[in-house]
């Protein structure tokens, strides 16, 4: 991630997003040298697992390929002059959370040979973290007086999205894959769907909005 941070120009909207999970990780990192988890070998590896998914997307798209359809919005409008970085880091961290938390859970607790239960409390813990960074991303990018044409628009459509009910679905998507574990299909389909919405709400997120003339 810091090389692609490095490698990045900074508008481009997957930068913007790049730039807010490198902080997180950073984070993440620290508070797992600290002890701060319940289970340290647990979060560790969960928190790899989901920093490959995003990572996986990246590469597909820097490969000719299509990212998956949570992340497609993210890739698809990073240039979009009429896009804020507001916006791109609420789409990269819907995408991230609504679709990816869920398939990292469970690929943990299949990896660790755990119960969903083992990992609840790290989740929490993790969960204070990314809190705090939906605090600051609100806070640094939003745009300043000179997009007061747009800032109504604006407020209303990043405040129509939430971090903490993205996590409450995110662990409920995990529990009902958990639970689907031993139906591949069904639990395929579920993850299917689970994606495409994210994806949905990510375009919503992205909405162009252009200052009046």
């Amino acid at each position: 991630m810091t090389a692609l941070e490095r490698a990045l120009p900074g508008r481009d909207g997957v930068a913007v997003f790049n730039g807010v999970y490198l902080s997180v990780t950073q984070e993440v990192e620290d508070r797992l040298s600290a002890g701060h988890f319940h289970h340290g070998p647990a979060a560790e590896e969960l928190t790899a697992r989901f920093a490959a998914r995003y990572l996986a997307a990246v590469d597909a798209a820097a490969h000719g390929g299509r990212p998956s359809p949570a992340w497609r919005p993210l890739f698809d409008l990073r240039r979009h002059p009429a896009v804020q970085p507001v916006q791109f880091a609420l789409a990269g961290i819907n995408a991230h959370i609504g679709n990816d938390l869920a398939l990292a859970l469970r690929d943990t607790c299949v990896s660790l040979g755990c119960e969903p239960a083992a990992l609840e409390a790290d989740f929490d813990r993790v969960g204070d973290v990314l809190t705090g960074l939906e605090e600051r991303v609100r806070e640094e990018l939003m745009p300043g007086p000179d997009l007061l044409d747009i800032a109504d628009p604006l407020t209303h459509l990043v405040g129509a999205w939430s971090l903490d009910r993205a996590r409450d679905a995110a662990w409920g998507a995990f529990r009902a894959l958990w639970g689907l574990r031993e139906q591949p299909e069904l639990a395929r389909e579920f993850a299917e769907r689970v994606d495409a919405g994210v994806g949905l709400v990510g375009r919503v997120l992205l909405t162009p909005l252009r200052p009046c003339d």
